[in-house]
């Protein structure tokens, strides 16, 4: 029933309505309302707006017996919004300030956690303030006294724009409840159904208040798209998530040269990504067109109003295939190697002129540097940590050792456990498989202070091999324009203060029809031949180990494996799952910024293609690493650091493990994360799951996990070794390797981009011209002896090249401002649960001490592989940072 208004209100409302029917776009001027609110001003005295209100009849007839009336409670709602980003200037504002006037605004339902509701309870809210970027709504309800705790809520948007609701407080006679919403709502003409939301209090599916088990289930099923119609693409707007493979990343229709295998399948093992339902394309129905505009990802998915419009990231992403060509034109010789070093360092001293209409600034404000009213801009890179501290560090040996255990992937090292190293690939294909690398010339490189067995026994020798993943790809690779490849073995030396001596590369290429198996080991010289020959070898590896980075240790290992747990996540467990809320802040903008990488970065022809070694066999190689490698029960640190010999199960020791090495940064700060991560985890789920049986009988939970394995890791469905969900620490194993990977794994391998890469010789990220000695021309020979320097930077990326990779660094080193750091803050669901908010708390805690632990190694000099003179600290396990590239910080998700 609706509450009649003043007749003066009507007046004013009819006279609003004529005017806003008129002229939409100038109703925000004319609405006495919304005017007064949008500046803060006082409100005209209007009448409050109408109402619904519902309540059961005052007398019930039971037989003979006469109840007594059922008495109303009065409930107050407020709602907290955002609308999008230039949302307030669109066509649609008129009618929308109409819709203020007459105070409908959002339609709000409240769902009763006690009994099947016979009467519905709603109220129009009415927008009352808006402050940017926050707009607040009010609402009243007349609630019957015996209707119970409201378990959850239903609004329907009656805007003509989607709003981002950030939560909604009802205020009862009994104290307060809260729903923390998080989500855009699209306006009731995309779709009419009301979004339900529920409160703060979380429940196991067997635990559901009875009256909320058929929304728990109604909502699972429209985000699993049970409930859509059309069929075809998804619409921006949908909340639907389901699984797809890899087959959008080449682009046959536009060009023949874009077309790629589909990743994922029996031939090229992959996980999933998130379905888009885009049409195949016409030349490979296998393929899927990359026409127009963002590649779908449900909408909760997207950054956040604030993360999307203060966060360049997400513009520069999107703008990136056009922001190169730009820079490239600008470039004297693009395809060229830079001339000398003295160029190389004028990317940060001097930088190259733009011209001022290139509209770069905007999208890169950090490096373009904007010099006047009538001058050219300037693209200068802000010179990167490394050759901050000690500008020639790069050069030396002992930081090339140095940065395989403190730098940016402190993935790859490897304890050498056999000897000699022997290749596991088939001799008849790929020629013999016995190293070059013999204990003669290790003996030559440490002095002949051990033999080889003693070597072993102690733990002494260790490698980043390359040799069997990339032997495969040598001879493709080569046929590709402007790049060449090997396989390689490197080996080092522990010595006795903990830091590794690099004493022997090994390159080597497989037979193909002209020639036979060439292969050749290098050690660190002692004459200028030897010397330079040493250098060149090393620019190889290098530039190796900065590819499988890239595409292994950094975009495989975290941000496409992860994809799956948060599509499985949404489809199988209820928002007010407990897992799903301890899961939710790590899974935050992933799915974002995973499909951005599918537009311009891992895609055909994108920046990983164009810059990177592997050329279009890139995600190829991404697979075959995934299919031969990948194990989920070893991607917990402590079991990732066992499995490559860095550290062996003691009980007696601090971790439970025993470093092989150490001063191994990465290892002694990640384990301190691990830890406090896993005695987090632990608290929640026995809170939860106080005995087995809960776990094993809750079927959102197993369903979870069950498709996980058997759809978004469906090419490894069969492997042994999954985990099974049925004791507490099967549960705490998975959960807690998960926030593991996301925020500890993906920082350590991430926000040191640009402060290590930046500086482009350092890690080069290609190389594209093959070693002097192999198959020697005159001509080369002589180039060689002659000019060695002009050798090396033929080696290295071209001016195109690397600058490309420059600016896609210094972007994805970059935390946004307001970057959620792990630990920082906590859900409000945890809040709200006494137990819960004293085991954050104490993981809060832990996360401290260990940035205090951080600051006091950094300042020890008997620690050499983080400090030093001229050594770059090792700070990207510290919890926290200023937002920008810093090269610390730990953000909960995988946000870029």
């Amino acid at each position: 029933m609706y509450c009649r208004e003043s007749l003066s209100s009507l007046q004013t409302l009819n006279v609003a309505k004529s005017l806003s029917s008129l002229f939409p776009k100038q109703s925000a001027l004319i609405n006495p309302i919304s005017a007064g609110r949008r500046n803060n001003l006082p409100r005209p005295n209007l009448r409050r707006r109408c109402k619904v209100t519902a309540s059961r009849a005052n007398i019930e007839q039971e037989g003979n017996i006469v109840k007594e009336p059922i008495q109303n409670i009065k409930v107050k709602g407020y709602i907290t919004a955002q609308e999008e980003f230039l949302e307030g200037i669109t066509w649609s504002r008129g009618l929308d300030d109409i819709a203020d006037i007459r105070g409908r605004s959002l339609l709000v339902e409240l769902i009763s956690a006690k009994t099947d509701q016979r009467i519905t309870v709603e109220d129009y809210a009415q927008r009352v303030w808006a402050e940017a970027p926050d707009e607040k709504y009010e609402c009243e309800f007349e609630m019957p006294e015996d209707f119970g705790p409201v378990g959850a809520i239903k609004i329907q948007n009656q805007y003509h724009r989607q709003l981002f609701l950030k939560g909604v407080e009802l205020k009862l006679p009994g104290g307060s409840i809260t729903f923390t919403c998080e989500s855009w709502v699209a306006p009731k003409s995309v779709d009419p159904t009301k979004r339900i939301f529920f409160s703060d209090k979380s429940y196991l599916p067997s635990q559901t208040p009875e009256p909320l088990k058929k929304y728990r289930k109604e909502e699972l099923e429209t985000l699993q798209g049970k409930n859509r119609e059309e069929v075809g693409e998804f619409t921006k707007f949908e909340r639907i998530y389901d699984y797809d493979v890899y087959n959008d990343v080449g682009d046959p229709d536009n060009d023949p040269e874009l077309a790629r295998p589909v990743i994922g399948g029996l031939t090229h093992p992959y996980p999933r990504r998130c379905k888009t339902g885009r049409k195949p394309c016409e030349t490979d129905p296998s393929s899927e067109q990359r026409y127009g505009g963002e590649f779908y990802v449900p909408r909760d998915e997207e950054f956040s109003t604030a993360k999307g419009t203060s966060f360049t990231g997400k513009a520069v992403l999107a703008a990136l295939p056009s922001i190169f060509p730009q820079i490239e034109s600008v470039l004297l010789s693009p395809q060229e190697p830079f001339p000398h070093f003295k160029a190389i360092q004028n990317l940060f001293e001097e930088g190259i002129q733009l011209p001022k209409d290139a509209g770069l600034l905007p999208l890169l404000p950090r490096i373009i540097k904007a010099l006047g009213e009538a001058q050219d801009d300037i693209l200068q890179f802000d010179a990167p940590v490394l050759i901050n501290r000690d500008r020639f560090s790069w050069l030396r040996d002992d930081e090339f050792a140095r940065q395989t255990l403190a730098g940016l992937n402190p993935y790859s090292i490897q304890l050498v456990e056999e000897w000699p190293l022997i290749s596991k690939l088939d001799p008849a294909v790929y020629g013999d498989p016995t190293s070059l690398i013999t204990w003669e010339i290790v003996e030559r490189e440490v002095k002949g202070n051990m033999t080889v067995d003693e070597a072993l026994k102690n733990k002494r020798l260790f490698v980043l091999d390359y040799h069997d993943l990339l032997l495969p790809y040598v001879n493709k690779v080569r046929e590709l324009d402007n790049t060449t490849l090997y396989a390689s073995r490197t080996l080092f030396f522990l010595s006795d203060d903990s830091t590794l001596r690099p004493v022997a590369i090994e390159l080597t290429c497989p037979p193909n029809i002209n020639k036979p198996q060439w292969k050749q080991v290098f050690t660190p010289g002692y004459d200028a031949t030897s010397c330079w020959l040493w250098n060149l070898a090393k620019t190889h590896a290098i530039s190796h180990d900065a590819g499988y980075h890239q595409l292994i240790s950094h975009w495989l290992r975290t941000h496409a494996c992860t994809e799956p747990y948060i599509i499985a996540a949404n489809r199988q467990l209820s928002a007010m799952h407990p897992i799903y809320r301890l899961l939710h802040p790590h899974f935050r903008y992933t799915m974002e910024i995973n499909a951005r990488a599918r537009q311009s970065l891992v895609n055909g022809g994108g920046i990983i293609e164009t810059c990177f070694w592997p050329g279009k066999y890139a995600l190829e190689l991404s697979s075959a690493v995934y299919g031969k490698l990948w194990r989920f029960d070893q991607e917990g640190l402590p079991a990732d650091l066992i499995k490559r010999g860095l550290a062996e199960e003691d009980k007696t020791a601090e971790h439970g493990v025993r470093l092989t090495i150490p001063d191994y940064p990465f290892a002694n700060d990640g384990l301190i994360l691990w830890d406090a991560i896993k005695e987090w985890v632990t608290d929640y789920v026995k809170h939860y799951y106080p005995d087995e049986e809960l776990i094993t009988s809750d079927e959102e939970l197993q369903g979870w996990w069950s498709e996980v394995r058997n759809i978004g890791h469906g090419d490894k469905k069969d492997e042994p070794w999954w985990p099974v969900l049925k004791t507490q620490d099967d549960l705490i194993g998975v959960v807690t390797t998960i926030a593991w990977v996301t925020s500890g794994h993906h920082a350590a391998v991430n926000f040191g981009q640009y402060g290590y890469g930046g500086y482009f010789p350092n890690r080069p990220t290609t190389t594209r011209i093959r070693m002097p000695t192999e198959d020697p021309t005159d001509e080369a020979l002589k180039e060689f002896y002659e000019s060695p320097e002009k050798v090396l930077l033929k080696t290295y990326p071209s001016q195109k090249q690397a600058t490309l990779v420059m600016v896609t660094l210094d972007l994805l080193s970059t935390h946004s401002p307001d970057e959620e750091y792990i630990g920082e803050q906590q859900e409000a669901s945890w809040a709200n649960e006494p137990v819960i908010n004293a085991a954050f708390e104490r993981f809060k805690g832990k996360l401290q001490y260990l940035e205090g632990v951080i600051d006091e190694r950094n300042v020890n000099i008997t620690l050499k592989n983080r400090a030093g003179a001229g050594v770059v600290k090792y700070e990207l396990l510290k919890p926290t940072s200023e937002h920008g590239v810093t090269g610390m910080g730990v953000p909960y998700s995988i946000s870029i």
